[in-house]
């Protein structure tokens, strides 16, 4: 990894600018990238490992305290993450591996109790509440969980039947089991989960607290442990970084595809335009802890890191580089322009609805049917995205890059309509 202290970066600073009109070479564009990624996935398994140290305070010692410091640490590790999700899509390494980590909505009755629904003739699996239950039967077959482990959760449990919501690992099963349902609805207020779920002996809420601490654990060691996988395959001599590396051509459709599919298809579409159709807060990213204002920031930071090559890490060093940036403005001054514009308006809009979740108007309550200022906070990123995305075609046009694919959405037919 390269720029990675402040120090370093001043340095690199003070060198010569690239001579107006002048294009940078596409392999050190491609090597900046790849060092962003290898600091972010960095900065996210030391946040994940904080994560698992609070996570194994609250097991060995239950407390409204330790339970707070655990889901102030799943926040705080969510933000360098959120700002590599820009490196799916175009990177095969990374998407077939992001499912282990991020994958949601979860059918949580699988998990653990829940309220009011669990299960259905299309996921019976949805009621399995592995927590309550030492064995039971799933696709056919007794399964002994009489043990809860990584492998249990990742081999056994995880998209079982292929149903995608049986959502056994990752992020967003931990958060499941630190907060518990969000059942407020389109009303404020995230899962209230109480401490006692953790507790010994008769102070135990909902029983088998300790199985639940089991799975707790797994799921959060399983984390720690995919990150320590992901972060090594963007090191020197790592798997993603070589493919990469490897064509430029290729490396730069892998950039392109990214930005554009996180921005489009994923961010605007999946994950912002579809729970505001349906008015369903279930459709949160963040849906236990109401931390989805942040989930939407930070993926909107990663692509915008990844296209001026800047990222500042969370101790707050600086890795820079040689950028997208650089290499449109000498082919197009005024696309690169444009581009940036862009993204200055999709960061204020994500930022305006940062800040009015952050004053008490959480991203839910923007959800729901007839509610016109959440509406324009949502429809103002989605909109935001999309004229992103508009530019980052002509982008690919202007640089003559072949292969690129951005995925899209159904929920994206109209997205202005709604201001109509």
């Amino acid at each position: 990894m390269k720029s990675t202290l402040l120090a370093t970066a001043a340095i690199a600073l003070a060198a010569p600018a690239l001579a107006q009109g002048s294009a940078p070479d596409r392999a050190a564009v491609l090597d900046t990238y790849a060092d962003i990624a290898e600091a972010a996935y960095a900065d996210s398994l030391a946040s994940a490992r904080d994560l698992q140290a609070a996570v194994d305070a609250l097991i060995a010692e239950p407390s409204p305290q330790a339970l707070q410091r655990a889901k102030d640490a799943w926040i705080a590790a969510r933000v360098p993450y959120q700002q590599t999700e820009v490196y799916r899509f175009g990177n095969p390494i990374v998407d077939d591996w992001e499912g282990k980590v991020n994958a949601w909505p979860l059918d949580e009755g699988m998990i653990d109790y829940v309220a009011g629904f669990g299960g259905s003739d299309e996921n019976p699996a949805g009621s399995l509440n592995v927590v309550a239950n030492e064995t039971f039967t799933l696709s056919g077959e007794e399964v002994d969980a009489s043990e809860i482990t990584p492998a249990l959760l990742e081999e056994t449990l995880h998209e079982a039947d292929g149903i995608e919501a049986n959502v056994a690992t990752g992020y967003h099963a931990v958060e499941f089991l630190l907060w518990g349902q969000d059942l407020n609805g389109t009303g404020p207020g995230a899962g209230e989960r109480p401490w006692t779920d953790y507790a010994a002996g008769a102070d135990c809420t909902n029983g088998n607290c300790d199985r639940r601490a089991e799975y707790l654990k797994a799921a959060t060691d399983l984390l720690v442990s995919d990150l320590e996988w992901m972060a090594a395959q963007w090191q020197e001599g790592g798997a993603a970084r070589a493919a990469v590396m490897e064509d430029a051509a290729a490396g730069l459709s892998a950039i392109l595809t990214g930005m554009g599919s996180l921005s489009y298809g994923e961010q605007a579409g999946e994950r912002m335009r579809l729970g505001l159709m349906l008015n369903d807060p279930e459709e949160e990213h963040d849906c236990f802890s109401d931390n989805t204002h942040n989930s939407h920031y930070y993926d909107g930071l990663g692509i915008r890191n990844v296209y001026i090559g800047e990222y500042v890490g969370i101790d707050g060093r600086l890795v820079s580089g040689p950028s997208l940036s650089d290499l449109v403005a000498a082919a197009n001054a005024d696309l690169n322009e444009e581009m940036k514009d862009r993204l200055d308006a999709s960061m204020a809009a994500l930022g305006r609805i940062k800040t009015a979740a952050e004053a008490g108007f959480h991203y839910d309550q923007m959800l729901a049917r007839g509610n016109e200022a959440g509406e324009r906070l949502i429809m103002g990123g989605v909109v935001a995205l999309i004229d992103q995305t508009r530019t980052i075609e002509r982008i690919t046009a202007e640089l003559g890059v072949d292969g690129i694919t951005i995925e899209g959405s159904d929920s994206l037919d109209d997205p202005e309509a709604v201001f109509q």
